[in-house]
């Protein structure tokens, strides 16, 4: 959503580097392309200027004319900020203290209020609570039968005791909204629910109509929290919208929606800063799961390039079987073998997590490689799933047996070709190795060499990199001499004695001394060979 903005600051930030000092026009020029950015990237002007003149006024101030690296310092005065329009603090959901706790959505039509009800009731439902969502939205065509399909799906009952509207787009009110929503709390409580969600009617526009209505409901239900859903790709109406519900029905908290668009999304930024109510959740995508607490400050952090490691951390707790991890952790301590059968358990885990990009897109820099990872495809992790599956056991455990036939064999279950086979027995291959260095307590094989990592180095291209060796000064231009000449350096090196009295044949001269001595006076030499033997 925010990989324009994010590409402007970065490439911004980049002009800063290396500067011992900043000067007022360096600054200047700073501040002048970051308010470019935000408006570019359709931030709302009121908070753009409020924005670039906090960071002017703190980047002319001495913590930044004192700091070790003053750019280092620009951006950090940046992310802070982002954080503070963003909201601030992260602010979770306030519970009821006496059940139930009442949670009422409001919004525009298309907002993706009844699809957002079922992301919500299945992360309380995970929580260990009883949701039940409540089908208030009796305008829309099917909205009923929406929220239904949603609940289900959840995991979660739904009230709807009337069907609403089965037709096409209509002006007129269909049944009563209001004793809807009041009828669902009843119900909630007899049912011993402990949360309720109301989905309710939206409008292609704001109108006195559904301001109207979602007054009604909100004074019938008296909600615990009111949240507006908002579509995060509507541009700057996001911030009359958001003005217009403020007024019309006091929310407590915001929801951005589709936040996995393309659009600029600048205006989703300005919402928190006009309103002055915390964006509480947001939409990453069309399945139930893609869902999540809105940090200011991982957010913030992701427009910088910086990555959302925690949120990698958090959605990896979730997903991973720590049973499976503890036992994979067992296997490479105690130098066991890497098998197929561990990748394909490591890869249906990786499945659990979600989009490969979404992971990919949190590491820190990786707006550096966006085309790359745009690129990757997300049914290559099916297809190997499907090679791996394809295999017998035992050809997972020793996948040296495989051979020609049996690779052919495993292209056609699986629906590819040997070469993809191949490649992924390569690729496997060279995994294995890396788990096997691991497990010695090395680091992994072929990369270049690191201080204090043993283990790092040995690869080709790493070695084709080194630094030439230094000459040893005085070597002689006689071969033999010169050779003897090494063999002394080397044991000088190892802090062994450089005499010539080293065992024969040890290579480079370093080797364990005989136990008894070679008699060759029985031997046929060749004439002048036993001088090169020392004369025996």
């Amino acid at each position: 959503m925010f990989n324009s903005l994010s590409d402007r600051l970065t490439s911004t930030f980049k002009n800063l580097r290396g500067r011992g000092r900043l000067s007022e026009a360096d600054i200047d020029a700073t501040v002048r392309e970051i308010r470019r950015a935000l408006l570019d990237a359709d931030v709302a002007v009121p908070v753009v200027r409020e924005f670039t003149a906090a960071v002017r006024e703190r980047a002319l101030s001495a913590e930044v004319s004192q700091a070790l690296n003053p750019a280092q310092q620009v951006v950090k005065i940046v992310n802070e900020q982002l954080v503070e329009i963003l909201g601030g603090a992260t602010r979770p959901l306030q519970l009821a203290k006496t059940p139930p706790t009442v949670i009422m959505l409001a919004g525009l039509q298309g907002a993706g209020k009844t699809t957002l009800a079922g992301k919500l009731a299945l992360a309380l439902r995970e929580q260990g609570h009883t949701p039940v969502l409540v089908a208030a939205d009796l305008q829309r065509p099917n909205a009923v039968t929406q929220l239904s399909v949603v609940a289900e799906r959840a995991g979660v009952p739904v009230f709807a005791p009337h069907p609403g509207n089965q037709g096409a787009e209509t002006d007129a009110v269909i049944g009563d909204p209001v004793s809807v929503a009041r009828d669902g709390v009843a119900f909630a409580r007899e049912k011993q629910h402990d949360v309720v969600i109301v989905d309710t009617a939206g409008r292609l526009g704001v109108d006195q109509l559904l301001m109207q209505q979602a007054a009604d409901i909100r004074a019938a239900v008296q909600p615990d929290e009111v949240l507006f859903v908002i579509d995060a790709m509507i541009g700057q109406d996001a911030v009359a919208t958001a003005q217009a519900f403020l007024e019309g029905v006091d929310f407590t908290g915001v929801v951005l929606s589709k936040l996995d668009g393309d659009a600029r999304g600048g205006a989703a930024l300005s919402v928190a800063g006009i309103t002055g109510r915390p964006i509480m959740f947001a939409s990453t995508g069309e399945k139930l799961t893609d869902f999540e607490v809105f940090h200011p400050d991982r957010m913030a952090s992701r427009i910088l390039d910086m990555g959302d490691v925690l949120t990698l951390i958090e959605q990896a707790e979730r997903a991973f079987d720590a049973a499976e991890a503890e036992k994979m952790a067992q296997k490479v301590a105690t130098g066991q073998d890497f098998t197929l059968a561990d990748f394909l358990v490591q890869m249906q885990q990786m499945k659990k997590l979600g989009s490969m990009k979404k992971m990919l897109g949190m590491l820190p820099g990786m707006g550096q490689m966006r085309e790359a990872i745009e690129q990757f495809d997300e049914r290559e992790v099916d297809r190997i799933e499907a090679i791996i599956k394809s295999m017998t056991p035992a050809e997972r455990d020793n996948p040296k047996i495989i051979n020609g036939s049996r690779r052919a064999r495993i292209a056609r279950g699986s629906g590819s070709t040997t070469t993809a086979v191949n490649q992924l027995l390569e690729r496997f291959e060279a995994a294995q190795k890396m788990m096997r260095q691991m497990a010695r307590g090395g680091g992994a094989p072929g990369m270049p060499a690191m201080p204090g990592m043993p283990g790092m180095g040995g690869g080709k291209k790493s070695r084709g990199k080194q630094a030439p060796s230094k000459k040893v000064k005085g070597k002689s231009g006689n071969p033999a001499k010169r050779a003897q000449q090494e063999r002394e350096a080397m044991q000088r090196a190892l802090g062994g004695p450089a005499s010539p009295s080293t065992p024969a044949g040890s290579a480079f001269g370093v080797g364990k001394p005989q136990e008894e001595e070679v008699d060759l006076s029985n031997l046929q030499l060749p004439g002048g060979l036993d001088k090169l033997l020392g004369g025996r």
